[in-house]
Order: C-alpha cells, then structure tokens, then sequence
C-alpha cells in the first residue's frame, strides 16, 4: 500500500485520526519532524484525497481533517496491524 512506503504519512495518518483537525506544525511539533518533511507528507495525502484543507485559501497555517477515504485507509491500515510502524 503506497501509504506505508514512507513513515511520516503514517504519521500523519495516526496523528490526524487522534486530533481530527489539524495543522503540519502541530505534528512536526509533537513527533520531532521538519515542518517541511510534515508538510511533504501533507502534500501527498492531499493529492490522493486523504486529508483536506479546512483553509484551502491560505498558503500557512493550513488546518486539515481526514476525509472519508482517509478514515477508511487509517482503519484498514489499523485493522492490518500496520499503523503501529510508526
């Protein structure tokens, strides 16, 4: 699965089922990320429509929340016990 090919979209997958809405330096905060390496991340989940922007007018401070098909990767990746890598 192409989520699992790189640690910090799982990481942002779990830290955003936990938080519901949120932004990049809220995560790069919290796991000791680059705002960029977060933001990458961020950037890929948005283009495969997992995540959305709550903002999507602003170019900083973006909010985000999982969409449907986020939510229901986040839960096949959790009932494949392969959410717990990162």
């Amino acid at each position: 699965m192409w989520v699992v090919g790189v640690d910090r979209r799982l990481i942002v997958l779990k830290m955003m089922h936990e938080k519901r809405m949120i932004q990049a330096s809220d995560i790069a905060d919290s796991t000791e990320r680059s705002l960029q390496n977060i933001s990458y991340a961020m950037r890929e989940l948005e283009e495969r429509g997992l995540i959305q922007s709550l903002t999507p007018g602003k170019r900083t401070w973006k909010k985000f929340i999982l969409t449907k098909k986020g939510t229901e990767v986040f839960e096949n990746l959790k009932k494949n016990h392969l959410i717990g890598k990162c």
